[in-house]
């Protein structure tokens, strides 16, 4: 008995193998593409950093100098920023313009360690006390 695929008469048995030798092509088609996004996710995950571990806090009472008030934030938030050590605080100005996103986060991480963003136009900055509560 013939039988029509694809526009073409074969027979049964003969279909049979056409159709799952196409169907393996397909599968295959498949794989390269899982592979080929399982690569690109492994180069991105090896491309990232990993977090540095949060550092022990600052007993109270104690002052905190720049180096502990830059370990509080991510490498690629920390690259972006100066830190200048007052006698008071620890002052934190942009290297470079932060996007509303970035300065989110570095707002709320600024918050979170009892500072404050001082709005001073060119001399904008956010300051974090050097005295630990």
């Amino acid at each position: 008995m013939k039988t029509l695929v694809r526009g073409r008469t074969m027979s049964k048995e003969k279909a049979s193998r056409e159709q799952i030798l196409e169907r393996i092509n397909e599968l295959l088609d498949v794989l390269k593409a899982i592979s080929h996004d399982l690569t690109d996710v492994t180069k991105s995950l090896k491309e990232t950093e990993t977090p540095k571990p949060m550092p022990a806090p600052p007993a109270a009472g104690k002052k905190r100098s720049v180096d502990d008030v830059r370990t509080l934030f991510p490498k690629d938030l920390e690259d972006m920023l100066l830190f200048e050590e007052k006698k008071e605080y620890v002052a934190i100005k942009p290297r470079q313009y932060l996007g509303s996103d970035n300065f989110a986060k570095i707002a709320s991480i600024i918050r979170d360690e009892g500072g404050e963003y001082i709005s001073a136009g060119k001399e904008s900055h956010f300051r974090v006390p050097r005295e630990i509560e």
